[in-house]
């Protein structure tokens, strides 16, 4: 585990030339079900981050869950932001991650004016073009941030781990209320991803609304998909 020190060297830099720092991360690009949810965790200070704090996906369930009061009080702000299923199909992942990212920042007070961003890319200047026909990209304001792309951010800078760590435990938990109501498909467990028993129910009885109708989603077999008479 990366020692909380070495966790917060790029923030502490840039807190000390002045910059008000966020750290972005995003959790459900991959998923098969679900809205995509992007962190964003804002900075003023250089205090060292709760300990234990790393990459959401290197803790247990338990763990992100403990960490997130004490992630709430340690940044001086945090928010987070959604792009629904719906917005996915209409305008594919690259823009509806953007579109997610820029509402998290939209929601924070003070304005961060420096980013870093988990990733190779700039995820709030992604590409925005879409599908011919489909609904405009809602502008934000945060493509004007300046940002620093951090390949493995979530290892390597305190901000975009608890970024990911809270937007990981909201995320899950709206899957497991979802599943509440579409127990088949395994959400409470699967979190939305294509695992066997998640892609053997979508063979079984088709897509739910929940699901990215856009992805290559298995056929169902015996029947039509959801939705088709």
């Amino acid at each position: 585990m990366v020692a909380p020190a070495d966790l917060m060297a790029r923030e502490r830099l840039l807190l000390a030339g002045g910059e008000v720092v966020v750290g972005i991360d995003e959790v459900g690009r991959g998923a098969l079900a679900g809205p995509l949810c992007v962190g964003a965790v804002l900075l003023e200070h250089g205090a060292d981050p709760p300990q234990g704090l790393t990459d959401s996906k290197r803790l247990t369930p338990e763990r992100r869950r403990a960490l997130v009061e004490p992630l709430v009080e340690w940044a001086a702000a945090w928010s987070l932001g959604s792009a629904s299923v719906a917005e996915v199909d209409a305008w594919g992942v690259t823009a509806a991650l953007a579109v997610a990212a820029g509402r998290a920042l939209d929601g924070l007070t003070p304005r961060p004016t420096h980013a870093l961003v988990d990733g190779p890319t700039n995820l709030l200047r992604a590409p925005r073009d879409v599908p011919l026909g489909a609904p405009t990209v809602p502008a934000s304001r945060a493509a004007c941030v300046p940002v620093t792309p951090v390949v493995k951010g979530d290892l390597h800078c305190a901000s975009i781990a608890a970024a990911s760590v809270l937007a990981k435990v909201a995320r899950d938990d709206l899957m497991v209320a979802l599943a509440a109501d579409w127990p088949d498909y395994g959400w409470a467990l699967n979190k939305g991803y294509g695992t066997p028993a998640h892609l053997a129910a979508l063979r079984r009885l088709g897509p739910s609304p929940h699901h990215r109708v856009s992805w290559r989603l298995p056929e169902p077999v015996g029947r039509p998909p959801a939705g088709v008479v």
